[in-house]
Parts: structure tokens; sequence; C-alpha cells
């Protein structure tokens, strides 16, 4: 069973920064090569892929994201971090974790491709609005 849980959502103006944090436990699963990922759902929009980092520290983010949204991880403490800085109201979206489930670990690419809800474990996500 994993266990996912975002926090650190609010609410900002254009400009400003936040920072998610998703606490995750593992217990029976035993990942080969831990990958973790952010998402995020607009509202009337399909959840997408934001940033994934794997068990290395290599990262892939989304173009729309690229250079204001940095990814990282603490494995000691099971933290995944999302730091968002200069942010407007296109990031106004609920932000999710979330760890693949399938074994071989996917590659950066494939996981953040992939926002169907039987190809990840997630959380329950955290809401950021922007206001402009």
């Amino acid at each position: 069973q994993v266990l996912l849980a975002e926090s650190g959502g609010g609410t900002v103006q254009a400009g400003g920064s936040l920072n998610l944090s998703c606490e995750y436990s593992l217990y029976s699963f035993t990942p080969y090569g831990l990958s973790m990922a952010w998402f995020r759902q607009a509202p009337g929009k399909e959840r997408e892929g934001v940033a994934a980092i794997d068990s290395d520290g290599n990262t892939k983010y989304a173009d729309a994201v690229k250079g204001r949204f940095t990814i990282s991880q603490d494995n000691y403490k099971k933290i995944l971090y999302l730091t968002m800085n200069k942010l407007n109201p296109d990031d106004t979206a609920m932000y999710y974790c979330a760890i693949p489930r399938g074994k071989p670990t996917p590659s950066l690419a494939t996981i953040l491709s992939e926002s169907r809800t039987g190809f990840h474990y997630w959380g329950q996500g955290t809401q950021v609005t922007v206001s402009s």
C-alpha cells in the first residue's frame, strides 16, 4: 500500500511563489528505483504532468513550467517537493503527487504523459490558486 499526502497549497498573487510538499509511505510496495511526479488539474481540463524525478535525481518538466518550477526529494524523510516561482493564473489547479505502480519504473517522459488513474498511486491533492 502507498499513501501520499500533499500540503502547501494556497492562494497567491501572480508573480508569487509557493512550495508544495508530499509525504509518502510505501509500506509493502517495494519500488525498483523510485520515481515520483507532480500533476495538476485545472477546472474543466484534463490532468497533466508537471514535473518528475527519478531515484538518481534526474528531472523532467512540462514546457509550461520549465525555468519556474523545481522538483526535489528528501529520500530519508520520504518527502517530495515542488517549488513554484513566478506563478501566473494559468497555474491555478489542484496539484497531486504520484508514484507509478508499474515495474520496472517507467521513464520520466512516460510518467509525465500518463495521467490515467490506474497508472499511478495518487494523493488527495492540494489546491493552488493564483490571482491576477
